[in-house]
């Protein structure tokens, strides 16, 4: 008997697709943390702050999340 896996396989295919989606997010949130990187002085995030107070906590709880764990 065989125990060779098949790459090809649909669940493989599936698990696959998940990682990459992962990696992505993950690429994506270490974007994120470098734009915001620049907002250091005191003016700058009072003034991100008025700006994410205009939208939404679904929009905006990503930047929130990175910036809370700055301090």
């Amino acid at each position: 008997m065989s125990s060779a896996i098949n790459l090809l396989s649909p669940p493989w295919i599936a698990i696959r697709a998940q990682l990459r989606e992962i990696f992505a997010d993950r690429a994506d949130h270490r974007a994120l943390e470098n734009e915001l990187a620049v907002y250091t002085s005191e003016k700058d995030l009072t003034d991100l702050g008025a700006i994410l107070d205009r939208h939404s906590d679904d929009e905006t709880g990503d930047i929130r999340r990175i910036l809370g764990a700055r301090s």
